[in-house]
């Protein structure tokens, strides 16, 4: 469904099938040069009837336009191959690039089964072709314009600046409007859910990242958050405020857990408390089993780098207890 949510702006609502996010929300900056649009839904047929039924709708021409995408995830991402080959110009942040192109490389599928052992998820059989995100992702893509922090982009009379803001993703970017306090936050900001903030590697506290980053937001004036999923939000620091309680809550709630003993990533998991329909961890799909997992690990590693928690490794599986 196409509705103009702002001045020269629409919103393009994507179905996402078998998704507890229901629609992706994919922007369309009109402009009589070269419209903008932001983020794009999954690769497949669904995704693309409804996408491509708002581009119609608005008599785009694909050739003539720009396609950003925030970020790697596939829901975000997932068309940008075709839109390319059909002749848009594709935006991607540069700390993102490499990380969206490795969803194509066959070793990559090799570096999530290894994840798979160190959530401890191989006793539910789950493999890299459940997540959605692998299953769903682009097609692959050609030469694309490479956004760094506090590039300009114009479209519409607006005046968007890049801004990194790293935490649900490594690489992810927004767009910030200061004269008219807009902000298109992809899935850093969410309203009603929670953005995931999973793993990444042990190089970094992604959730220490991600808890900086919306600090760095909420110094913002912003009157609009264009969010990637749900409504948009008008009341961006008592959101980000939401947020922030809401892993301080996690992050005692698996102390709590750890004081039993040792757990695996996917033992913690599976005793947090998450809001979907199911009535226990073994009623999870599978692709939750991998999202919860994921969320665990990363507040597990920031307990760990803030020196509340030991963590040890067995048989390429981690483990992790209170100190």
């Amino acid at each position: 469904m196409l509705t103009e949510v702002y001045q020269g702006i629409f919103l393009n609502e994507v179905f996402l099938p078998d998704s507890p996010l229901k629609y992706l929300n994919s922007y369309i900056i009109m402009d009589k040069g070269r419209p903008l649009i932001v983020d794009t839904g999954f690769n497949r047929p669904e995704c693309r009837e409804n996408f491509f039924a708002g581009i119609e709708e608005l008599k785009l021409d694909l050739t003539k336009c720009d396609v950003l995408s925030t970020h790697l995830h596939s829901d975000h991402c997932g068309l940008i191959g075709e839109l390319q080959a059909l002749g848009a110009s594709i935006l991607v942040g540069e700390r993102e690039i490499s990380s969206m192109r490795k969803l194509n490389d066959p070793k990559h599928a090799d570096e999530i089964n290894r994840w798979e052992q160190l959530f401890d998820l191989k006793k539910y059989d789950i493999k890299v072709t459940d997540h959605p995100g692998y299953h769903f992702r682009s097609r692959p893509f050609g030469d694309c314009r490479l956004l760094k922090n506090g590039d300009i982009l114009k479209a519409g009379g607006y005046s968007l600046a890049v801004m990194d803001v790293p935490g649900h993703t490594k690489g992810h970017i927004a767009l910030y409007e200061k004269e008219h306090k807009l902000f298109f936050g992809g899935d850093l900001i969410l309203t009603k859910i929670t953005p995931t903030v999973t793993f990444w590697g042990f190089e970094q506290d992604i959730l220490a990242i991600y808890l900086d980053t919306l600090q760095k937001i909420r110094t913002l004036d912003i009157d609009v958050i264009f969010t990637g999923h749900r409504a948009l939000i008008k009341d961006a620091r008592q959101r980000i405020d939401e947020l922030t309680g809401h892993h301080a809550k996690r992050l005692a709630e698996i102390r709590i857990i750890l004081a039993a003993g040792e757990h695996s990533v996917s033992d913690t998991a599976s005793k947090m408390t998450w809001d979907i329909r199911a009535k226990s961890w073994e009623d999870f799909p599978k692709a939750q089993k991998w999202f919860a997992s994921g969320e665990a690990m990363s507040h597990l590693e920031h307990l760990y780098c803030t020196g509340e928690l030991n963590r040890r490794e067995e048989n390429a599986t981690v483990y992790y207890s209170l100190r």
